[in-house]
């Protein structure tokens, strides 16, 4: 299937009717301005591109996020030497995957990214795909009561399982109080509104967000778990199967994305960039 416009710098194939579509004829080592603007705009419709056989190294991962805004360090997941904006994501025999959640990345900074660009560098023979979830789709779906019940409504995000990953890495108890400091608990909407689309998204997601401003403990769990559970619709997702030098790009405003933690012992490899987003709305 190939884009619309005519000068069209490559083609493109859906996964699904809403989501997720693998981009055909676009080379990332040398993305140029038209490139660039292609690729955003069906990234705005597709909400998640796929690359394959694309070998590029992490100094040009870097330079084709910078291409489309200013890039992220992560103050928790290890990176990259010399590239503090590379974070590497390793699960082998002794680390078993565990981004096997719903999420969307980041959301317990007050400016999530908007963007990410993850690159796998070493795969497993099978299993460790990764599924994407069309949440504007998930908030279209909602039931007209319960649409009008979370209208104006805001959530507390905050860092959640990093913390424990900080102890892990051996952190001392100061460096894991500064960054704390640094990082702390936000309030972002229930229903963020997608600055380039204008279409409202279904903003929470079990990983990084704890309750509900305003409500009683037990009410704000029990409808953040109802929400909680619309990413898990089979009609709002796609999946991804990996290939050595594949890459994906996706819209985190948009989206949520689940890694499969199904190849343990095998070990999977991934390299990410993050372009740093916009405070939600």
């Amino acid at each position: 299937m190939a884009q619309s416009d005519d000068a069209a710098l490559f083609s493109v194939a859906p996964l699904t009717p809403s989501i997720g579509a693998v981009i055909e004829g676009a080379k990332l080592r040398a993305i140029d301005a038209a490139l660039c603007i292609q690729l955003r705009q069906a990234l705005l419709q597709w909400k998640v591109l796929f690359f394959y056989d694309n070998d590029i190294t992490a100094a040009e991962q870097v330079a084709l996020g910078r291409q489309f805004g200013e890039l992220e360090t992560h103050p928790v997941v290890p990176h990259v030497q010399d590239f503090p904006e590379v974070s590497v994501l390793i699960h082998d025999r002794s680390c078993r995957g565990n981004q096997n959640m719903w999420h969307s990345d980041v959301t317990w900074r007050p400016e999530p990214s908007w963007g990410s660009i993850l690159r796998a560098v070493e795969v497993p023979e099978v299993g460790g795909d990764t599924l994407f979830a069309d949440m504007g789709a998930a908030y279209d779906g909602l039931p007209p009561a319960l649409k009008a019940g979370i209208e104006g409504l805001r959530a507390v995000h905050e860092m959640g399982y990093l913390k424990v990953m900080m102890r892990k890495q051996g952190l001392s108890q100061a460096e894991r109080e500064e960054i704390a400091r640094k990082y702390p608990p936000f309030e972002h909407p229930v229903v963020r509104t997608h600055p380039d689309t204008g279409r409202k998204i279904l903003y929470v997601n079990p990983v990084f967000t704890r309750r509900i401003v305003g409500m009683k403990s037990e009410e704000s769990s029990a409808l953040l778990n109802e929400l909680f559970t619309r990413a898990a619709t089979p009609e709002y997702q796609c999946r991804f199967r990996w290939r050595k030098n594949a890459i994906a790009f996706w819209d985190n405003r948009a989206t949520q994305h689940y890694a499969v933690s199904d190849y343990w012992p095998a070990r999977r490899h991934m390299e990410r960039v993050s372009i740093v987003g916009d405070r939600p709305y």
